[in-house]
């Protein structure tokens, strides 16, 4: 095997397994319920890219599974490959808790860098959490060849154990993202090996509901002239979508996840396309709290609404690297609660009512604790 064991599009019912192999083998799945591991088995065909749907599951519940592969030589298997996940929680449920970072395909030219990467992994693996929200460029190219060393080989221990959910950063669109012969490098590089809630309808943005949460994943590569990504003016399929999506989400948490920040003092700066298309909106249907990339820093505002610091405003947090170098404050603004040079994750504990976020450094220091009431 050389790529995998990962776990994507997690529902309460169903999660979807990933692997790829070196050679066109067929592998064997044995899973259930923890501690039964080997409850039920299914077999994937002969591939280079296997991929299995586990239905008929149960919410709130925890299973484990061992992934078996035919060795080169016909004449057995490989040591199973194990571990474990949780399907998403029914609405019952008031407790969930996850991990979100961002930017893990920067690029690193020297071994400190990487053992940063590698160490920052590794704090993750070791969390508590249920699934795990990603704002987006997983490679510093968007190439499928790089997504080894950049993604899938350091975080194995934690893609393997806790399912990924992800939105799209430009890295995805690819280098020649405003071209318009560009259109076949998403589909080639990324959406192949990758399951997320996609529709024919929404393919580049979607949601999910766990416990009493909804998370919202847009696609706001446009504002960096990806020409295939989906429009976000008012009128656009997506802002309509986005409009109903959180109409319907009644009285639950309302997460949104994207990549371009709406409020950043980094290099990237504000986003004035989001500031002025969809911080209306999110204000408007009451969002709680935003995670976005596209800067590589850590930062947190304030709760705001129209620019300024209000009680029942939306919180804005920029996960925006996890792997290359970080880098500075660009300018100062008084809606900045925190702001942090460091790559970093989050972890995100919804008890009920109450949200509450830490953020740690590639070093274990807690960077950031904040708390949160619906």
């Amino acid at each position: 095997m050389w790529r995998g064991p990962y776990l994507e599009n997690p529902t309460p019912t169903s999660m979807t397994l990933r692997w790829q192999t070196s050679a066109a083998i067929p592998s064997w799945l044995e899973y259930g319920p923890v501690p039964r591991c080997n409850q039920i088995m299914t077999l994937t065909p002969a591939a280079y890219n296997h991929k299995a749907v586990l239905y008929g599951l149960v919410p709130n519940q925890d299973y484990c599974y061992h992934l078996y592969i035919e060795n080169q030589e016909g004449t057995g298997v490989q040591e199973p490959v194990s571990g474990t996940f949780r399907t998403l929680f029914s609405p019952e449920r008031k407790v969930v808790t996850f991990l979100a970072l961002g930017d893990t395909g920067a690029f690193v030219e020297n071994e400190i860098d990487n053992n940063a990467r590698e160490q920052l992994a590794y704090l993750m693996a070791q969390e508590t959490a249920d699934f795990v929200i990603h704002t987006g460029n997983l490679t510093s190219s968007g190439l499928n060849a790089e997504a080894d060393a950049e993604f899938f080989k350091p975080f194995r221990s934690l893609l393997q154990n806790k399912p990924f959910v992800a939105a799209l950063g430009p890295n995805e669109y690819g280098p020649d993202r405003t071209d318009r012969e560009s259109k076949p490098f998403l589909h080639t590089n990324y959406t192949r090996y990758h399951d997320m809630p996609w529709s024919n309808a929404t393919p580049k943005y979607y949601y999910f509901d766990t416990a009493n949460v909804r998370f919202i994943v847009l696609d706001s590569n446009a504002v960096y002239g990806a020409a295939w990504a989906p429009e976000m003016d008012s009128e656009s399929a997506q802002t309509k979508w986005l409009k109903t999506t959180l109409g319907t989400a009644g009285d639950k948490w309302k997460i949104v996840v994207m990549n371009a920040p709406a409020y950043s003092t980094g290099v990237h700066g504000q986003t004035q396309q989001i500031l002025e298309e969809w911080v209306p909106i999110f204000e408007d249907y009451r969002v709680n709290l935003v995670l976005q990339g596209g800067d590589a820093d850590y930062e947190r505002t304030f709760p705001l609404r129209k620019g300024e610091t209000h009680p029942r405003g939306v919180t804005y947090i920029t996960l925006g690297t996890a792997a290359g170098a970080p880098t500075k404050r660009f300018y100062q603004d008084a809606y900045t609660a925190r702001f942090v040079s460091a790559r970093h994750y989050a972890v995100v504990k919804i008890v009920d009512r109450k949200l509450t976020v830490r953020v740690y450094s590639d070093t274990g220091k807690e960077l950031d604790k904040f708390e949160m009431y619906l």
